[in-house]
Order: structure tokens, then sequence, then C-alpha cells
């Protein structure tokens, strides 16, 4: 079949629901014809596993193109980065055979996370009280909250120390007015940076000039989401959200792109739902449904290890998804998951007072007193895991598959039959 990736142009993988999705897999496969691969926001907040043989990888913030020894992984301008995990996750993936050198770089007008953003993270949870979001407590809102209000420090300003030192002396100081005097040696941290920003300087880039430039010369570029579309600071379940913008329009803005350059979305959805955190779950099951999906799927979360929230496919989501990130196909993932159902529900709608809605509402409120609609399909009861073409799915799995595109309007271009690199269906698209 047909690449997906083009010389010169730009390939996004999204997350089209709550995350989770399992990007990480088809990144991976993606990068094996990329040149480069990059992330353009969020921060060590994100989790992508990623098995390789009898070798699993877990990445946070790095890009998973790192496992392809020709694919240069770029860390973005819109990525908040903290560098002691920027080290300490590149280090681990070395001791697992990955050989990053001159491979990984880091835009120099990255935002820096600290480590008293991480403390602000966990006070601004006990402020919130019973309305916390459930976050990952790794300084990421923080950090875009310095960044919005213009008081942020950028990778670039490592290399004038004496500026640096003086604008985190202000920055701390005005959180110890906000939140009081926590326990923060503000010396030792700024020791350790100056430390950090002379083993960082080879990996520091111009990255808008690089992309650029590797766009003229025809390189093959991937750009790999975090998060999803549901956490989205401004479409997804506000305030139960992440703190940067998880659409495509966060890659124009987190890489320095045209969006013309964009020429291939790929959304990728779990063949159920999930979520991490608190917030509305219009499908959740607390039930044997969900404890099978949570079980049998291994729910839990890559970078906090907590049990994530599951349910039924909700297509509505995905609908509002596709409105808002324009798919041009769509990867289902862990389909396997399903193999022992006997009849599958698929949300379709949202009905209010018994109007049906026209999408996704943007008021939490409403959205608590919905009533799903859901269609019910019936389950394929064997085991799909073997299977790599679209020809051995049986009838059922193809059913489910081709309900989902005509309910979405996007066709589905690969299929999770598993958690391995080769356990991929790859469906022909018309």
């Amino acid at each position: 079949m047909a690449s997906l990736l083009k010389p010169g142009e730009i390939t996004v993988v999204l997350g089209a629901v709550w995350g989770d999705e399992g990007k990480g897999k088809l990144s991976d496969i993606l990068c094996g014809e990329a040149d480069i691969c990059a992330r353009c926001q969020g921060g060590n907040n994100a989790g992508h596993t990623i098995v390789v043989g009898d070798v699993k990888y877990d990445f946070h913030m790095l890009p998973s193109g790192l496992i392809n020894p020709d694919c240069v992984a770029l860390v973005g301008a819109g990525v908040v980065v903290h560098l002691p995990s920027f080290f300490e996750e590149k280090e681990k993936l070395e001791a697992k055979g990955l050989d990053t050198t001159g491979r990984l770089f880091v835009s120099d007008r990255a935002h820096l996370v600290f480590d008293f953003h991480q403390k602000i993270d966990g006070l601004k949870e006990i402020e919130l009280g019973r309305g916390s979001i459930g976050t990952t407590g790794k300084g990421i809102g923080p950090t875009y909250s310095s960044k919005a209000s213009r008081s942020g420090l950028r990778i670039h300003h490592l290399y004038n120390f004496d500026d640096f030192a003086a604008r985190f002396r202000t920055m701390v100081n005005n959180k110890f007015k906000r939140y009081g005097t926590f326990d923060y040696d503000v010396e030792a941290e700024l020791a350790r940076y100056q430390a950090l920003a002379e083993k960082l300087k080879p990996y520091v880039i111009d990255s808008v000039t690089y992309l650029y430039n590797a766009r003229q010369q025809g390189k093959k570029i991937l750009v790999e989401g975090a998060n999803a579309l549901m956490l989205d600071l401004d479409f997804g379940t506000y305030p139960y959200v992440t703190s940067s913008n998880t659409t495509v329009g966060g890659v124009c803005t987190g890489l320095g792109v045209p969006p013309q350059s964009i020429t291939h979305s790929i959304g990728v959805v779990k063949a159920y739902t999930t979520r991490v955190g608190g917030g509305p779950f219009p499908t959740e099951q607390l039930n044997e449904i969900g404890e099978h999906f949570q079980t049998v799927g291994h729910e839990y979360g890559v970078t906090t290890g907590r049990k994530r929230r599951c349910g039924w496919l909700d297509l509505v989501v995905v609908r509002y998804s596709n409105m808002i990130n324009g798919y041009t196909t769509l990867n289902i993932t862990k389909l396997d998951i399903l193999d022992t159902l006997a009849t599958i529900k698929v949300a379709v709608g949202y009905r209010l007072n018994g109007e049906r809605l026209a999408s996704f509402p943007a008021d939490l409120s409403t959205l608590e007193h919905v009533e799903v609609e859901y269609v019910d399909l019936p389950g394929w009861q064997q085991d799909i895991s073997k299977c790599r073409n679209w020809n051995e799915l049986p009838e059922n799995a193809q059913k489910y598959i081709e309900f989902i595109e005509k309910e979405v309007g996007v066709p589905v271009d690969y299929i999770g039959v598993g958690a391995a690199r080769d356990e991929m269906v790859r469906k022909p698209v018309n």
C-alpha cells in the first residue's frame, strides 16, 4: 500500500479522544520511513509505550522516532521541558540499546519546567479541592501559566546565565508571594541548571529554520501528538484538560510550520474509550464491562501508573474530534480487547430531555445529564491477535470497523490487534 509519508510534507498522528489511544505504536511504525519525528506540545506528562520484540520502551517527553536509528527526533518549541527528566529518559532509552548520538534535538524556544513548577502543581490541586482535575503533578500547567503570563524562561535563556539567574530568582520570589514560602533551594537549583546548560548545548537548535530547511530538502516529517483532542485547552472538557493545544492547530503553533505543509492527519482511536483523572465520561462503565477493559486491556497510565476509567466507544466524541482536526484516516487500536464480548455497544448520540444534541456540548453540566444513545453490534468472539490482513479479520470485526467509518465519515487505515509492533492490520483505503 502507498506510504502516508511524502517528501517535504508533514504527517501528523493525533489522539482523537482522551489520550492513551496507542499513538506511540503507530508513530513507531511510520518512523520506519520518516527522516524526522517531532513533538509539538505537552511535556513529560504524556506516555507512549512501544514494544519491539521482547523490549518495552517507555517514552514521556522524547519522540518515539528514536527507535528508528535513521530518524532524527525533535522536541519542538511548544513542548515544555524539564531538563532532569529529559536526560533521565534519554539515559533509560540508551540503556535499552538506543543510540541517540547526533539525532536528538530540542528547540531553543521551548520553555523550561522547574521543580518549583511541580511543587506548585500539587499546591494548585489542593487549592482546587473537590474541583481538582487529576493532574500528573509534572509541573506542566504551572509552566504554561508562566509562559502565558510572559514570565517564563526558555532554553535560550540558559546561555546568558547571569540574566537567567536574575529572572529565575524573580520567578521563584513571585511564587513565594502567591503560594507562601515552600521548601525550595533556589541557589542549589541554579547551580544544577548551570551544569545542565552545558550538558544540553549540543542538543539545542533553531527548530523553525531546521524544519523549514528539512521541508525544502524533501525530508519526510512525522509529528507525534501528545495527550488528545478531548484534553485540548480550548476544545476539550475544560477545566479537566491539559494546558496545551493538542489539536492539529497545536502542530502549527508548537513547531512553527504552515498549515499547508500538513498533508495527512491520522486520528488514533481506541476500540473502546478510556480516560485518566477527573472529568465527565458519558460512556464510562462502572461494572464488569469496565473491569474487563481495564484488566484485559492493561489500562494503567504509563506516566502515573493510575488506573484508567473505561467505557464503550463514543463516536459522538470521535465525530466532534474530526470536526476540529479533519482526519484523513483513522487508526483503531486494541481491537483485540473486544474479542470475547458477545455484544458490543457503541455510542452514536446524546439526548437531553428527549432532544438529540447536535454535537459534543461545551457545558459540563449539560454533559452530566445527557442520556447516551447506543447501537448494539454483534461481537466476533474469537482471537484476532494473529490477523495481519483485513481479509483475515472475522466478519463481525470488519463490520465494527466499517460502522465506525460510516458514522465518522473517515476511512480506517490501521487496526491494532495487539501490543507488539507487528500486531497491526492495514486496511485497504479506497
